[in-house]
């Protein structure tokens, strides 16, 4: 009897970026629609903000404030679901899973990566100078360190001047 193979898993790292769209694109046209029999399942992740770390302050006026932050978030993360599945529909990708999970998208892409078994992240990179690398942090420098998988870290072309 033959043996069925199970595909891999590829989780891409999604957000409200033009990095990202274009990691996913990028992805979807080299990796996934190329192949008559794409080896990989696609998870695609959006991590979405918490409130408290939205806001950062608690004090009067915060109850009005944090229904109105909760729904904008929800809104993003609407979004960013809809075009990253229209991205997948328009180079007729279907067998997706999307997840959305609240929280910081360093741990929320390596606890995917954990979750689904997968043998690859994929990422886009904002592009960032040291400095602003340093305050802000790094998703995808993060994700490379700690990521019990492969990283492939797509970066978006710069335009000629």
């Amino acid at each position: 009897m033959a043996q069925v193979s199970e595909k891999q898993v590829m989780v891409v790292g999604i957000d409200d970026s033009n990095y990202s769209s274009y990691a996913l694109e990028w992805t979807l046209d080299h990796l996934i629609t190329t192949l008559p029999n794409p080896i990989f399942k696609l998870v695609l992740v959006y991590a979405k903000p918490s409130v408290s770390s939205t806001v950062g302050f608690v004090g009067p006026g915060a109850a009005e404030v944090l229904p109105i932050v909760d729904a904008d978030l929800k809104k993003t993360a609407t979004l960013v679901i809809d075009e990253a599945k229209e991205i997948c529909t328009k180079r007729s990708v279907k067998d997706i899973v999307v997840e959305v999970v609240e929280g910081d998208a360093r741990n929320v892409l390596c606890d995917a990566v954990e979750k689904h078994h997968a043998s690859i992240l994929v990422l886009g990179s904002h592009g960032y100078g040291a400095i602003k690398r340093a305050v802000l942090g790094s998703v995808s420098d993060y994700c490379a360190h700690h990521a019990h998988c492969t990283v492939m870290i797509v970066k978006k072309p710069k335009t000629k001047h």
